[in-house]
């Protein structure tokens, strides 16, 4: 076994100590400055979410408003859920003159909350008869009764009092719209008193309020969909934590045969691989196909019709193949030491059980975490009061040149007969964005953010503590399992959060800040993607893949300073210091031996993400019905956004879940290394490590003469 030393620059091996059993457990509290920052930052955020509660009205995502303001299917209106539509033709105004005040969230008619959307066609004619007869009283404004009415028909459709037509109609975001593919009654466009009543104006309405509707951004469109569809991306994530626990039962068992198989198969596809490109050669060969005959093309299906394709694809799968086979050859003690290593780690787990059920609580507080930064930032999103402000759907009519379109008025107090101009409505305008809270709303979701990335990364980093003291602990126990401490998960639980969270929030904190300047630059690549400037795309493109990189290796070096800091109870720049010296000595032995484990827990991530992600996209695309009015199908904005959840959140999982095995195999691996520099197998010095990677490496301990 090849060991790389180099004391100058990645320091001295661990010394023997006679002292040493595993754990320390006389530890002192680390990076206290950092604990007391995380703390006072966990405080704010708090905070802001209390203020976001306030100031927040997330029924303004997935309820309608009526004229007056009210809520649909809330206090007076309860089990009215949907909005209709006086006029839908005047909402083209609203809807395209003033799109930029309305943000397609109003149009200048009145609307009111009804039980249930109109069925038929009704309209006014010139022959009009009594309210009562014309009019249907659920559709009109509770402020009048068509029984005892003294108004005339032309008088109460004038004051929108009820409305001057009705047609077939269905709840649309729970706003009524009219059916598709209607056929409209030849009197219902040619014997009203509505001139501009026609199919297409009506048609025309009822696509550009729809193509308008966009409840003042597109964030509450992806926060309307989490609302409609959080109880099956609540399903899709059991079924991912079930499936992860189900594998991790399995890969107790199966650990070296699962190995092999994934490395038999690979070779096995590649093989087949080989095989399918030599058939398809011989066969375009035999039928004279070759690259001289086609002229110059980026045409992919002409280049696949060509020998030669198919030739340098047999080529690369024939080098890729024997290159496998290589490695196989000459590093397959290496793949067993890796088998060893990962059957070692279910014995660990076998001996403490807990460990497998510590990921629930990781699940639980990732889940707090998620939904905590959801409520927070629908609660931001949703703040402010609602303004209204007069308009006129007319202004060249009669008394209405005077009407000041700036001025706010009151819909539940505003009264048409106060004024000359009957054209005149209360129209909503636009949220209150006034105040030192409303003029911040940016910064606290970036607040926001911050806090959801800082506190899961926390969570991500405690599990991996905890799991690395409980695990280092079954280690170092030289008498297994009667040297391994009682509830040694629960002790390394404690211990963690009493000496360490500091150091936790440290290193949680340092990958946070990499995470935030990852999304600004993708941000800003975003905005120079149609830039002509070709060096800006190219500098954005190496930051881009510069802080890539710099997030993969500050995890990686997170993870093994969490282990020393589980095993030695050190700051997080000693630990780290430590960590990384410690591999750097053995850096082959951590690209074989290492990369092998994370290979094949890689494919239980993938396994589980891939199956669960596949499963949402076929439910929520619709591609899987069903017909229960219960459990249907949600209708959905944007079908893509809860598949984009449960894929996250199921990769959440399947990271809390594979971090036991992943943690033990790491913990035991740092803990190996550690043991082969400080022992050598004499009586005084002892390996810690299993029989089965010492006959693996052929050592032994030298028992005691007696």
């Amino acid at each position: 076994m090849v060991k790389v030393k180099d004391a100058g620059t990645y320091g001295d091996p661990a010394k023997y100590d006679p002292t040493f059993r595993g754990p320390i457990k006389n530890r002192s509290c680390t990076d206290i400055i950092c604990c007391f920052l995380f703390m006072v930052f966990i405080i704010g955020y708090m905070i802001v979410g209390i203020v976001a509660w306030i100031y927040g009205d997330p029924r303004q995502v997935i309820y309608p408003r009526n004229s007056s303001g009210m809520y649909c299917d809330f206090g007076q209106n309860k089990g009215k859920p949907y909005l209709l539509y006086f006029d839908l033709l005047k909402c083209i105004v609203g809807t395209n003159v003033m799109a930029s005040a309305l943000n397609g969230m109003q149009c200048p008619t009145t609307q009111i909350c009804v039980a249930s959307c109109p069925e038929n066609f009704t309209w006014i004619t010139p022959m009009f008869g009594k309210p009562n007869e014309v009019f249907n009283q659920m559709f009109c404004q509770p402020q009048i009764n068509l029984s005892t009415t003294t108004m005339s028909v032309q008088d109460i459709a004038k004051e929108e009092l009820c409305p001057p037509f009705t047609i077939p109609s269905r709840p649309f975001f729970n706003r009524c719209f009219p059916k598709s593919n209607l056929v409209y009654p030849l009197e219902f466009t040619t014997n009203n008193i509505m001139d501009n009543a026609t199919k297409e104006n009506i048609t025309g309405a009822f696509n550009a309020i729809v193509k308008s509707f966009d409840f003042q951004h597109v964030g509450k469109k992806i926060f309307q969909d989490f609302a409609l569809s959080w109880y099956w991306i609540a399903v899709a994530l059991g079924i991912a934590m079930l499936v992860s626990f189900l594998f991790l039962i399995l890969l107790r068992f199966i650990a070296g045969i699962l190995v092999w198989v994934l490395i038999i198969g690979l070779l096995g596809v590649l093989a087949y691989g080989i095989y399918h490109c030599y058939k398809e050669y011989d066969t375009l060969k035999k039928e004279g196909q070759s690259i001289k005959d086609i002229q110059i093309t980026t045409n992919l299906t002409v280049l696949i019709q060509v020998q030669e394709t198919w030739l340098a694809f047999l080529i690369i799968l024939a080098v890729v193949e024997g290159m496998l086979l290589l490695i196989l050859l000459f590093l397959r003690k290496r793949i067993v030491i890796a088998i060893a290593l990962i059957k070692e780690a279910s014995k660990a787990i076998g001996q403490m059980m807990s460990a497998l059920f510590y990921p629930l609580i990781t699940f639980v507080l990732l889940i707090i975490c998620v939904a905590y930064w959801g409520m927070t930032a629908l609660y931001l999103a949703t703040s402010g009061e609602p303004l209204f402000r007069l308009t006129t759907l007319n202004s060249s009519a009669p008394n209405c040149s005077d009407i000041d379109g700036n001025q706010t008025c009151d819909p539940i107090t505003f009264n048409i007969t106060a004024y000359a101009c009957k054209e005149v409505r209360c129209i909503f305008y636009k949220y209150n964005t006034d105040g030192l809270y409303q003029r911040n709303l940016f910064n606290l979701q970036i607040y926001n953010i911050f806090g959801f990335l800082w506190c899961i990364n926390f969570v991500i980093a405690l599990g991996q503590c905890v799991l690395a003291g409980a695990f280092a602990s079954y280690y170092w126990a030289f008498n297994k399992p009667k040297d391994i401490p009682c509830f040694p998960v629960a002790g390394a639980f404690m211990r963690t959060l009493r000496y360490h969270t500091g150091s936790l929030a440290f290193g949680a904190l340092i990958l946070t800040i990499v995470q935030m300047i990852r999304m600004v630059l993708e941000y800003l690549d975003h905005k120079v993607k149609d830039s002509h400037n070709a060096f800006a795309r190219f500098l954005m493109c190496c930051l881009k893949c510069c802080f890539w990189c710099l997030e993969k290796f500050i995890k990686f070096l997170n993870r093994n300073a969490y282990i020393m800091i589980a095993v030695y109870g050190k700051n997080f720049c000693t630990s780290a210091k430590n960590a990384f010296s410690l591999l750097m000595r053995n850096i082959l032995r951590v690209v074989i031996l290492d990369k092998v484990t994370d290979l094949l827990l890689f494919f239980g991530k993938l396994l589980v993400v891939g199956g669960v992600g596949v499963l949402a996209f076929f439910f929520f695309s619709g591609r899987i019905p069903i017909d229960d009015d219960k459990f249907k199908n949600p209708t959905l904005n944007y079908y893509w956004i809860p598949i984009l959840t449960v894929v996250l959140g199921s990769y959440m999982i399947a990271q809390g879940f594979f971090s036991v095995y992943n943690m033990c195999v790491d913990t035991l691996f740092l803990c190996f290394l550690e043991d082969l520099e400080r022992n050598d197998g004499s009586e005084q010095k002892p390996y810690y490590m299993p029989k089965s990677l010492m006959s693996i490496l052929n050592k032994n301990n030298k028992l005691p003469k007696s």
